[in-house]
């Protein structure tokens, strides 16, 4: 199968088997470059695309390939946390939605097995991340977009999302994150974009800078 690919004009390919942390201060274009990719918004220039296809000439195909997972996930309160994943799967036009594949997809998910059948109004914010995270399990999602998805959470939560998105990576999904956590850009991201007023000014390999260095740069970028 041919990678996963997010593309914009002046923006970096986002490949399949890699997480891409996009910072940068609020109003920099974080968030609009993810709404590029949703077909939210056309581009004043260039085109956004998903594994080779224009988003505007296909916006529900390419909508297919990818989940989105936003820093505050939608749940039905009424429902459980099954049934939300079943109902959301089935929009989806996910074929497998048997309960047995759902609660497996929601325990891949970390999401306690006891909190499944309870309703969702009572869940965390936190546990309504995880049900995201199934879902693209469930979906077998080829590319995924997160937009502050750890905004919020507590130590530990933000560290279990994460390790979550980056056992997605290993799976072989592409991963563009919004993040304003340098320090988890740093842990789990393959590459770091630094963005300011809507451009791209710096695209950095994770491996070959120090959190502390990255906290410098980033500064030294805003700063300007």
């Amino acid at each position: 199968m041919a990678p996963i690919v997010l593309r914009a004009a002046a923006h970096p390919r986002v490949e399949s088997g890699e997480i891409v942390c996009l910072l940068g201060a609020n109003g920099a274009g974080k968030t609009t470059t993810i709404n590029l990719f949703l077909g939210f918004l056309d581009p004043s220039a260039g085109e956004a695309r998903v594994d080779g296809v224009d988003v505007r000439r296909n916006p529900v195909g390419t909508k297919r390939k990818l989940l989105y997972v936003p820093e505050q996930i939608a749940l039905f309160g009424e429902l459980t946390g099954l049934e939300n994943l079943a109902y959301f799967a089935a929009l989806s036009g996910i074929g497998e939605r048997s309960p047995t594949n759902l609660r497996s997809c929601l325990a891949q998910a970390g999401l306690a097995e006891a909190a499944m059948d309870r309703r969702a109004a009572g869940y965390s914010k936190g546990m309504r991340q995880k049900v995201g995270i199934a879902l693209a399990i469930a979906k077998e999602a080829r590319a995924l977009l997160l937009d502050e998805p750890t905004s919020g959470l507590d130590p530990q939560a933000s560290a279990e999302f994460h390790a979550l998105v980056v056992r997605q990576r290993d799976a072989g999904a592409a991963v563009l994150m919004v993040t304003h956590d340098l320090f988890r850009a740093r842990e789990v991201g393959t590459r770091i974009g630094l963005m300011r007023e809507g451009r791209l000014r710096r695209m950095i390999n994770a491996a070959d800078i120090t959190a502390s260095e990255l906290e410098s740069l980033y500064l030294e970028e805003m700063g300007q």
